[in-house]
C-alpha cells in the first residue's frame, strides 16, 4: 500500500483523478497494524474505483493537523481534491466497504 507525507499529499490526493481514501496511522497503534491486511484486501479489490494510501501522523504532522485528526485510525476518502467522508476506529472489510458504497 502506498504512503503519502506532507510533501506527497497535494499531488497524490488532492490532485488523485479517483477517488483515495487516507489512512491516518501511527506505528504505535494496534488497531491501525489490524487494518493493514483489510486495507491491502481492499486496495486490490477496488484499484479500478478507488486508491488506497496511508500517512503517518508521527511523520507528517502539518497535514494531520490541517484534517484535525486526533485518533487512530482515521480514515478519509478525498473525491476531487476535498474530503466527503470521514470515519474513526479499526473496522472489518464489510463495514468498510458498506462506508465507502456512496462515495466510490
Amino acid at each position: 500500500m502506498a504512503e503519502v507525507t506532507d510533501a506527497s499529499f497535494a499531488a497524490e490526493v488532492i490532485a488523485a483523478e479517483l477517488p483515495v481514501l487516507v489512512e491516518f496511522t501511527a506505528d504505535w497503534c494496534p488497531p491501525c497494524r489490524q487494518m493493514g491486511p483489510v486495507l491491502a484486501a481492499l486496495a486490490e479489490q477496488e484499484a479500478d474505483r478507488l486508491r488506497v494510501v496511508q500517512l503517518d501522523v508521527d511523520r507528517n504532522p502539518a497535514t494531520t493537523n490541517a484534517y484535525k485528526v486526533l485518533s487512530m485510525p482515521t480514515f478519509i476518502v478525498f473525491r476531487d481534491g476535498e474530503p466527503v467522508k470521514s470515519m474513526v476506529g479499526a473496522l472489518p472489510k464489510r463495514r468498510l466497504l458498506e462506508e465507502l458504497a456512496d462515495v466510490v
